[in-house]
């Protein structure tokens, strides 16, 4: 049995980005561990407005932090919107880790993401590529500012003595995603794309790249359940990859996806597109070392994301 460095149950807990996909998880999986989980939309506190994360913290008093808050997006998004992901996400998290420091909060975990890797890192990635070599380009700022916060969690914890940590998960998809055919990532995107081609008899499905791209997939859920795991049996510098370990093609994805809708187009690529990183698995070695590996299989995660789609989306 891994054990418990810092104990969830009585604390008072921020989750910042609250909100979105991975926060919405995170509070989902902190109601079962007795602690008091805190909030604060962006109503009341504007995460870009340094001086109101400070003084927020400084109120709240918070004993632990999660920051899932963030501006994400797939390929397209960070391609056109350069500008806005590594302002928005560099201001986001140095306000927050800044503050927390300022605040005496006792355990953060910072939410990375595994584009911080360089595009031809070694397969399955480990922890230790970060830095190795040139990042994918349609992404590269949302990248740069990622590494900014892991930088930022190992800088204070070497000076201060702070135990900042970080999380670097897999592609992730589930209840709460963004099924924006124009900012989503692939695997919503795909959802979306098969539910409207079988809702108008389309018979062909059309794709970005060449479907050949390697990928990972993990449940929103089960990160969260790894991400709590984290923060009550990790305290180190390095960042811990997050991955289920599942490897599938674009075009094997897409085809898993349309046996979920029961909806079989043919299936098309636009091959002037671009394919991102040709590969990318998360090696996940450290955290299965740790004790966390109960990732759920990908079909079944999708069948979840699938029911979540057709009643909160498909349905507006």
């Amino acid at each position: 049995m891994t054990d418990v460095l810092f104990p969830l149950e009585g604390k008072r807990i921020w989750v910042a980005g609250h909100r979105g996909m991975v926060g919405s998880a995170v509070v989902r999986r902190l109601g079962t561990e007795g602690c008091e989980i805190l909030t604060a939309d962006r109503e009341s506190l504007d995460l870009v407005d340094q001086a109101a994360v400070s003084g927020w913290l400084q109120h709240a008093k918070p004993e632990a932090m999660v920051i899932a808050a963030a501006l994400v997006g797939g390929i397209h998004a960070n391609n056109s919107r350069p500008a806005e992901f590594i302002w928005n996400n560099l201001t986001i998290q140095t306000n927050l880790i800044h503050a927390a420091h300022e605040a005496g909060v006792g355990k953060l975990l910072f939410l990375g993401s595994s584009c911080i890797y360089p595009k031809l890192a070694p397969q399955p990635v480990p922890e230790s590529a970060l830095l190795g070599g040139p990042l994918e380009p349609t992404n590269q700022w949302y990248s740069i500012a990622k590494i900014a916060g892991i930088m930022m969690c190992q800088a204070y914890r070497r000076q201060y003595g702070c135990d900042f940590i970080s999380a670097q998960p897999t592609n992730l998809y589930g209840p709460g995603d963004n099924f924006d055919l124009e900012s989503s990532h692939v695997l919503p995107a795909l959802l979306r794309k098969f539910h409207e081609a079988k809702a108008a008899g389309d018979p062909s499905v059309t794709l970005w790249g060449t479907g050949t791209p390697l990928r990972e997939f993990l449940h929103v859920d089960d990160l969260a359940d790894a991400l709590v795991f984290l923060l009550k049996t990790y305290s180190g510098e390095i960042q811990v990859n997050v991955g289920s370990g599942q490897e599938v093609s674009i075009r094997e994805l897409a085809e898993m996806i349309a046996g979920v809708v029961d909806y079989y187009p043919e299936i098309e690529f636009d091959r002037s597109k671009p394919d991102g990183t040709p590969r990318k698995i998360l090696d996940s070695t450290m955290l299965t070392k740790l004790g966390w590996n109960n990732a759920r299989p990908l079909r079944a995660g999708i069948e979840d994301s699938d029911r979540w789609y057709r009643e909160h989306i498909a349905k507006t």
